[in-house]
């Protein structure tokens, strides 16, 4: 099922979008999209419907690759609902004259929200205590499930660019012991002085902080980036929070270390399953990290504000429309073709 509005050019969105973006799409294209809450085309139907269509709207979820770019000769851009794009070989893009664009914004201060909220949710218990209230055996308070609050605690954030810093700016509220951060570029002395934050490298980061959050984007320089090696040498009982991507964790590894108490837990909203462009990545997540009772995890919800998702829909489609019509997107990363509008 699809909706669809007879217009040129062609466009195709992988995802169910709200209603507005489809409207505004439909002013100057035709568009094909899922209907179905919650629905996103697979890579099959993808190729079938994108197969005539002069611009893609992806997701997550979505491939693309030089197979399905050979399967759609006619795109002139894919438009990515993502800041991360992991998931899109740009250079074959590049070679095809096709632009990717992303959106370098939007899903920062929900998605830093949601590191603290795992956070919180981690150190303080809160999963095994719903579990404790919904199993009907608790009659009153008593002296149970203590945890670990942010409040002088060593808070070690790896990644520093803009998600980092939002999550540093809120992490900084809680008034931590200390906040140092990771990264091969340094902030300003000013930025460093707004958060009360000073760098280290990523060894000292791990062996040092109590509370350590990954804001890295996924490259072969960040693939298991927490892996066997460094969760050798990480603070005894540390917290890991990942809200980057799943495979710049070992999963494996970080399993382990929770058995063996390096990590007294590790919260996540990235699986390593999701990396569509790694072809040996798990297919699962792993049955005793998923159930492991010092775990917390959510389905990749880090944009998943309702109002949130609307604007970067509609900014993805009104970067469709900049590429349709001759424009460069505002935020593309490589170099399309500028087209004359059909």
């Amino acid at each position: 099922m699809g909706w669809c509005w007879m217009s040129r050019p062609e466009v195709v969105v992988t995802h169910w979008v709200h209603p507005e973006v489809m409207e505004f799409l439909s002013e100057f294209a035709t568009v094909w999209a899922p209907t179905e809450a919650q629905g996103v085309w697979p890579r099959e139907e993808v190729i079938a419907r994108a197969h005539t269509a002069d611009a893609l709207i992806t997701c997550m979820a979505d491939l693309v690759d030089e197979e399905l770019l050979d399967a759609c000769p006619r795109l002139r851009v894919v438009s990515a609902t993502l800041k991360g794009y992991d998931n899109i070989d740009v250079a074959a893009c590049t070679r095809h004259g096709v632009w990717v664009t992303i959106l370098p914004d939007l899903l920062t201060a929900p998605t830093a929200e949601l590191a603290v909220g795992l956070a919180i949710g981690l150190m303080r218990r809160l999963r095994i205590g719903d579990a404790v209230v919904r199993g009907g055996g608790f009659a009153g308070w008593r002296p149970m499930l203590y945890g670990t609050g942010l409040s002088g605690t060593e808070i070690g954030i790896i990644g520093m660019g803009r998600m980092g810093r939002a999550v540093g700016k809120r992490m900084a509220a809680f008034e931590p012991a200390r906040l140092r951060y990771a990264d091969p570029v340094r902030m300003t002395p000013e930025e460093e002085r707004a958060l009360g934050a000073e760098q280290a490298d990523v060894a000292t980061v791990l062996a040092e902080s109590e509370l350590i959050v990954l804001t890295v984007p996924l490259s072969w320089k960040t693939r298991h980036l927490v892996g066997l090696w460094a969760l050798k040498d990480v603070h005894p009982g540390a917290y890991l929070v990942n809200i980057s991507r799943g495979s710049v964790v070992d999963e494996a590894a970080v399993l382990a270390a929770l058995d063996d108490g390096r990590l007294a837990g590790y919260a996540a909203d990235v699986f390593e399953l999701e990396d569509w462009a790694l072809p040996d990545r798990p297919r699962n997540i792993p049955d005793r990290l998923r159930t492991h009772p010092h775990t917390m995890f959510t389905p990749h919800l880090g944009s998943a504000v309702g109002d949130v998702r609307r604007e970067m829909s509609l900014a993805a489609a009104h970067q469709t429309r900049q590429a349709l019509e001759g424009t460069r997107p505002d935020h593309a990363v490589n170099e399309g073709q500028l087209l004359s509008s059909p």
